[in-house]
């Protein structure tokens, strides 16, 4: 169902790309688009026990795409630091894979709730409510549960 990585000897563990993801602030998710074509579009999420939220809007091209072909996955670049003298890349980055849903009810709020602490961790939870209560019903929330989880990083930063 998934390749093999090519460059097994530069994965990254599970816990490495958990890393990445619960340190990550925007990721890239891909989806099949309208007449079967890719269409990625960066997001904010929040990545908690093996899932990613993202919100949207109610309506548009992602939504659209997700409800026809809920798989999809999600990339996040953990480290990205150009070596001119090199002539290559230092990097570290994350792609997971998964199927999405929608939420709603509770499950809605509490992921509403978990970005609304990762963005604003300094807001009073009296204040976080009120804004939650305030855009909560123009808000779709979106989860995609990690089917599989790979990390890859530049050899240059392989352990010698």
């Amino acid at each position: 169902m998934f390749r093999e990585m090519r460059r097994a000897r530069q994965a990254l563990s599970r816990e490495e790309c958990e890393d990445i993801l619960r340190r990550g602030t925007s990721g890239v998710l891909a989806v099949t688009g309208d007449g079967g074509w890719p269409y990625a579009v960066p997001l904010s999420y929040c990545y908690r026990d093996g899932k990613l939220w993202f919100h949207c809007a109610r309506a548009g091209h992602k939504l659209d795409a997700l409800r026809r072909e809920p798989r999809a996955s999600f990339c996040v670049v953990g480290q990205d630091l150009v070596s001119p003298a090199e002539y290559t890349t230092h990097y570290r980055s994350v792609i997971a894979f998964g199927v999405v849903r929608e939420l709603e009810g509770e499950e809605k709020r509490a992921a509403i709730e978990a970005l609304a602490v990762k963005y604003a961790p300094g807001d009073s939870p009296e204040q976080r409510a009120r804004a939650i209560r305030r855009e909560e019903g123009a808000l779709c929330m979106l989860e995609l549960e990690v089917a599989r989880l790979t990390g890859k990083q530049a050899k240059e930063l392989l352990p010698k």
